[in-house]
């Protein structure tokens, strides 16, 4: 080998001898590069995770309220449902009484229909009459 040759030689072995260190200061850098990102993004991460947990117990808190409005709410339907339904038994029952009233004051008519009265004093039988059968 000539002398330029082993300079060569040697160079590259030093410079081969080196390239692990070289190698191992990049690697590190990145190493604490992406664990530093990697952290940052962790924190970041559990910042959003606690700022979500608490907008969840907010809305949590609303959403109760609401719930309690909508069961008020639902609780006064059934409560006039209910009234409602008392009012209509209570017209069926007037109107079958009215309609019991009616006929028994037709029957009272019919017996007095062929009845004359020319005067108050004539009239008055008859008018006595017909409100003991409506009574």
């Amino acid at each position: 080998m000539s002398a330029l040759g082993n300079v060569v030689a040697s160079a590259g072995g030093v410079l081969s001898g080196q390239l692990w260190k070289v190698a191992t200061l990049v690697l590190l850098a990145v190493l604490l590069v992406g664990g530093g990102a990697g952290g940052a993004l962790w924190w970041t991460a559990a910042a959003a995770r606690d700022k979500a947990l608490v907008d969840l117990a907010a809305e949590k808190g609303v959403n109760a309220q609401l719930r309690a409005g909508v069961d008020d709410q639902n609780r006064s339907i059934q409560t006039w449902y209910r009234a409602s339904e008392d009012a209509k038994a209570r017209g069926q029952a007037a109107q079958q009484q009215a309609a019991i009233n009616g006929q028994r004051f037709d029957a009272a008519l019919q017996q007095l229909a062929g009845a004359k009265a020319v005067t108050c004093a004539d009239a008055m039988p008859y008018v006595n009459q017909l409100l003991e059968k409506v009574r």
